[in-house]
């Protein structure tokens, strides 16, 4: 009896918050690999605004809907990222591409992590044109301007924002 070769990939992030950009490139990342594995970072060297365990909730309830649902699992790290692609027996990781700002960051990033894990390739996958100029970032400060944010992020992550900022 043959044994399946299983791909699998990882698409790392903080995920602070999680996105429809992000969905889009889970979604479309899940197609190109048997299994995918996001791995929220705990914190990345950034200063989250939410925690580590709410930003896993976010991330698993956000993909409860989606159509690659079955192929993706959602995991939390902390560490090298090529460690975690080692252990997983991943053979690629994803990493988003939105300007040519992003670039020079995410190929030095790749450039280490084939140092660490020469088995594990970095494939760049640009986004859907309409969500070129999404990030976390820009979503947390139209929410804090009074912003609608609404069709930017999943329903669990507006409640999530809308009861954080509500709180300040």
């Amino acid at each position: 009896m043959t044994r399946k070769i299983v791909r699998r990939a990882i698409y790392p992030g903080t995920f602070d918050p999680v996105t429809n950009g992000h969905l889009s490139l889970i979604e479309r990342a899940s197609h190109l690999f048997d299994e995918l594995i996001v791995a929220v970072a705990r914190s990345g060297g950034k200063n989250p605004m939410f925690a580590f365990d709410e930003r896993l909730i976010f991330m698993r309830r956000a993909l409860e809907r989606e159509s690659c649902r079955h192929r993706v699992k959602v995991v939390g790290f902390d560490g090298l990222l090529a460690d975690l692609a080692v252990q997983t027996k991943s053979v690629a990781i994803i990493r988003g591409l939105r300007a040519l700002s992003d670039f020079e960051y995410e190929f030095q990033m790749a450039l280490m992590n084939r140092k660490l894990a020469r088995q594990v390739e970095t494939i760049f996958l640009m986004p859907a044109l309409s969500w070129v100029y999404l990030s976390s970032s820009i979503v947390k400060d139209v929410a804090r301007n009074g912003g609608d944010i609404s069709g930017l992020v999943p329903g669990v992550v507006k409640r999530g924002l809308d009861k954080r900022l509500r709180q300040r």
